[in-house]
């Protein structure tokens, strides 16, 4: 291999490093450009309407850190965060095995396909009302109903992921006779991943707004009352204080859990 070959694949070697160090740099600052736009236009719509019907960025931030300080704010974001927490980890597993299994059958999969379309199609707050009339006004109503408002979205795309899989690769490890365990490792999850991780994280957000919807009519603790209180007292505020807390927790999720396994995952397939 002569000289000139070497470096002609270093160059090219260095250029795909050089590039993913910008995408993946890119991917950074265009997440906080895109918050600092959202400030703009929040700032924009505050100075607009007047700090009483939409307090600013900097109004509402104070007011968050002060029901921080007070302790006010701590307990309810647990309480949610722990019913949200509940109803998605449940339905991201029932959903991403029962959608893989009804994925590998044509007629499970025609089967399946109606029922999902309904339960898309239903609106959280009729599961709510239904959720309210079967377990009360506890835990359970919010549990169940972020459950059932998670579950279509992930098993939709865990069957789309299975129906998908290239057949020769099924042929493969039935004809190598190779373990369930083997076969769910190395062929369907590499290639349901690319599937699953975006419905994974439509769904964690659906379920913040679910739990909070469900808390706001159904419970009398968590960010959806302590929403109500906010609501009847007309105290701007506090009310996008509480929101801001939800979608900061949103964030932190998404970008310090979900996306560190995103990349082991990427990585992993590789």
């Amino acid at each position: 291999m002569t000289s000139t070959t070497i470096g002609i694949r270093l160059a090219h070697r260095s250029q795909r490093v050089l590039a993913a160090v910008l995408s993946y740099l890119w991917s950074g600052w265009g997440a906080i450009a895109s918050l600092l736009l959202f400030c703009a236009l929040w700032e924009w719509g505050a100075q607009h309407y007047g700090e009483l019907l939409l307090p600013g960025p900097q109004a509402t931030m104070l007011q968050l850190l002060q029901m921080l300080r007070d302790g006010v704010a701590l307990e309810p974001l647990q309480i949610s965060a722990r019913r949200a927490l509940y109803g998605l980890g449940a339905a991201v597993l029932a959903a991403s095995l029962l959608g893989m299994l009804a994925g590998r059958s044509m007629t499970a999969a025609m089967a399946a396909r109606p029922l999902v379309t309904l339960l898309l199609g239903m609106p959280p707050i009729a599961w709510l009302v239904l959720a309210m009339l079967w377990f009360g006004m506890g835990d359970a109503t919010p549990v169940f109903t972020v459950f059932i408002a998670c579950f279509p979205l992930v098993f939709a795309a865990a069957m789309q992921g299975a129906r998908t899989l290239d057949h020769q690769l099924r042929d493969v490890a039935h004809v190598l006779r190779l373990p369930w365990w083997m076969s769910l490792t190395d062929i369907y999850l590499p290639h349901m991943l690319s599937y699953l991780f975006p419905a994974w994280i439509t769904a964690l957000g659906s379920s913040w707004k679910v739990v909070v919807m469900a808390e706001l009519l159904a419970t009398a603790d968590g960010v959806g009352a302590a929403l109500a209180v906010s609501r009847a007292q007309l105290d701007s505020a506090a009310s996008l204080a509480w929101i801001l807390a939800v979608l900061a927790l949103l964030l932190a999720a998404e970008y310090l859990a979900l996306e560190p396994i995103k990349r082991l995952a990427e990585r992993w397939r590789q």
